[in-house]
């Protein structure tokens, strides 16, 4: 564990250790007390408390008096996880933690997966399909999009029974999971079924699945170098060029796509959707209307690129306003805000003494956006302002009695302009 925080943690950097009062955890901050005088860093704990057990109360309390009594500073953080959610209790509990983890202000996130950990990982990886990303299991390091502290598991190359053997050297107490008996979790399941079958018949099999998991490592890291390359001359801001992935083998195209994908902050989505996804890229029709789900995101191809954008939010009526300097709208999922102006925007008399409502399009609507010009279709003028097709039925929408008044992206009515000196309301996304 020295050798890791040696390869990886500068002096005085800011620690923070996921503890769960189990052996591992435990375990782990001893470790680190004992090496903060010769590798001087700050420590700090956080426990999440799953409320899954009816032992979840005493396993809090059991970290926080095990911090108090070292002096280490720790908070306890509630969440809240239904047993019929869709991900599956493990999956869920998994999210939270890592929603906790995510917003943590250190430089390190430390968290005491140790080698047969990495053993039960690969296998599982296997068994679902995953490629040399999944199979390579768990990082010592990981930077993870979204995270302020970057993820340190520094007890990797250490075994369970030496954790125990470590724990009983030390007179260390700790908590035991009643779940991690229960073989319905799969990773239950290997670890009190299989593994011990594997020990039997191939002595050493947890450090072998183990290097497995390295080797991968090596080899998904020459895919993302390679993607890397690729992406120089594909991807530009949110856009990877549909005509150069066309230009690629299809293993390398897939490659990049994921690439793409995981740069975004997105999960893998399944081999099947992510070959869907690239057929559909690379062999629609030109003006074939492509999107594709991939999980909480869907992928779409515009103007010959491929962009990542949110699932739409779910239908909502138009919403009232009465005043407010800011409005959130269900519909678009933003929040619109009425800045004050002068000469400019929406006549705020006319807002005023009206119906004000604020939604997304229905169909039919039209806007003048010049004095005594014509008034155009709505649908035309998203198409002529080049608003890509995701938004378009997200964007938000103004109406005053009924009557479109301005469209997000495009502009307002010509005719309820606020004149020189007038005071009027311009409506604006908020940022």
């Amino acid at each position: 564990m020295a050798d890791a925080l040696a390869r990886h943690v500068p002096p005085h950097a800011r620690l923070v250790l996921g503890l769960s009062g189990g052996l591992d955890s435990t375990v782990l901050l001893h470790s680190l007390l004992a090496l903060r005088d010769q590798h001087p860093f700050e420590l700090r704990a956080v426990h999440v408390h799953h409320g899954l057990s009816p032992h979840a109360d005493d396993w809090a309390d059991f970290c926080t008096r095990l911090c108090a009594a070292n002096a280490v500073e720790s908070s306890i953080h509630h969440v809240e996880i239904a047993r019929n959610d869709a991900a599956g209790i493990e999956a869920a509990a998994r999210r939270e933690r890592q929603r906790i983890f995510a917003a943590l202000d250190a430089d390190f996130l430390l968290t005491a997966h140790q080698r047969d950990d990495q053993a039960e990982t690969f296998l599982l990886q296997v068994l679902r399909g995953a490629g040399p990303k999944g199979l390579a299991a768990m990082a010592e390091l990981q930077s993870r999009p979204g995270w302020r502290a970057a993820q340190l598991r520094p007890l990797l190359e250490v075994t369970r029974t030496e954790l125990q053997d470590y724990a009983q050297s030390h007179g260390l107490t700790w908590v035991d999971d009643e779940s991690n008996r229960d073989i319905r979790y799969r990773r239950n399941a290997l670890r009190q079924q299989v593994m011990p079958l594997l020990a039997e018949h191939f002595p050493g099999s947890g450090a072998t699945l183990a290097r497995a998991a390295a080797l991968q490592a090596d080899a998904a890291g020459l895919l993302d170098d390679l993607a890397r390359l690729d992406a120089a001359e594909a991807v530009a801001a949110d856009r990877l060029d549909c005509a150069a992935l066309g230009r690629l083998s299809t293993p390398r195209a897939r490659n990049l796509l994921r690439y793409f994908i995981e740069q975004h902050g997105q999960p893998m989505p399944s081999a099947r959707r992510l070959d869907e996804a690239l057929h559909q890229l690379r062999d629609a029709q030109a003006d074939a209307r492509v999107r594709v789900r991939l999980g909480a995101v869907e992928v779409w191809r515009f103007r010959g690129g491929a962009y990542l954008a949110p699932l739409a939010p779910a239908p909502a009526e138009p919403v009232v306003w009465q005043g407010e300097a800011s409005l959130w709208v269900p519909a678009a999922g933003v929040s619109v805000q009425m800045e004050a102006v002068t000469g400019a925007g929406l006549k705020r008399d006319v807002l005023a003494a009206g119906e004000v409502t604020l939604g997304v399009r229905q169909g039919g609507e039209r806007l003048r956006l010049h004095a005594g010009g014509p008034h155009r279709s709505l649908k035309n003028l998203l198409q002529e302002h080049a608003i890509p097709p995701w938004q378009r039925d997200r964007l938000p929408l103004l109406w005053c009695d009924g009557r479109l008044a301005w469209a997000a992206g495009i502009g307002l009515d010509a005719d309820l302009l606020a004149s020189s000196g007038e005071p009027g309301l311009l409506p604006r996304v908020a940022d």
